[in-house]
Parts: C-alpha cells; structure tokens; sequence
C-alpha cells in the first residue's frame, strides 16, 4: 500500500464527514457519548476521533437514522 494509501484510509477512521444539518437534534448526545470533536465547516460538519470512537459514533449515528457515505 502506498503512503499516501495508508494516510487516506487513516483519515477515514479518524472523521466522519456529514452534511451541516445532519446532527440537528443528536449533537449534544454525540457529544456526550462519545469522545469526539465536532466541527462546522461551511455546508459541511466534521467529527473527529479515534479509529474506535468514530466507529462507535458511526454506529450510533446509522442507529439514529444518520445515512454515511
């Protein structure tokens, strides 16, 4: 796997890319639950965390009905 391979698939365990409104009425809860940071960015909002914190995020996330990418 290339550098530049292993750095992408890095970044992929580490965020979670949404559209802006998709944490309407669950970002406290996130937030709470989980060790993570949450960013606006624009149109978008960013969650960051660990490998394991983003995947437990992710699944809460599908839990409430939050479709990822």
């Amino acid at each position: 796997m290339s550098i530049m391979g292993a750095a992408s698939r890095f970044r992929d365990s580490t965020q979670i890319l949404l559209p802006a409104g998709a944490l309407d009425g669950i970002r406290e809860e996130l937030e709470q639950r989980f060790t993570v940071s949450v960013h606006h960015e624009g149109d978008q909002v960013r969650i960051l965390g660990s490998p394991v914190e983003i995947k437990d995020a992710s699944d809460f996330l599908a839990m409430n009905g939050v479709t990822l990418a």
